[in-house]
């Protein structure tokens, strides 16, 4: 069975720490009452998924924009 961790992680450990931070942080914030109970939800899910992707290392939006590693990016700027 594979590790939830394995894979390549291409988040730096300042990205992880942030992540995690931002996400239990959009967590805790989905744990308030609200009067729409859909906000919470999503509150709670997004606030998962980040904290999650920070536990991991490893961001599929990140790879999308920056390739596997980031010294091959797939977008640049056109100064």
């Amino acid at each position: 069975m594979a590790n939830a961790t394995s894979g390549e992680q291409n988040l730096t450990t300042m990205e992880r720490a942030a992540y995690i931070v931002a996400g239990l942080g959009l967590a805790a914030a989905g744990a308030k009452p609200r009067p729409n109970p859909l906000l919470n939800v999503i509150a709670l899910l997004g606030g998962s998924y980040l904290a999650w992707r920070g536990y991991t290392g490893n961001c599929p939006i990140k790879a999308a924009l920056f390739g596997p590693n980031e010294s091959t990016r797939r977008i640049s700027r056109h100064d």
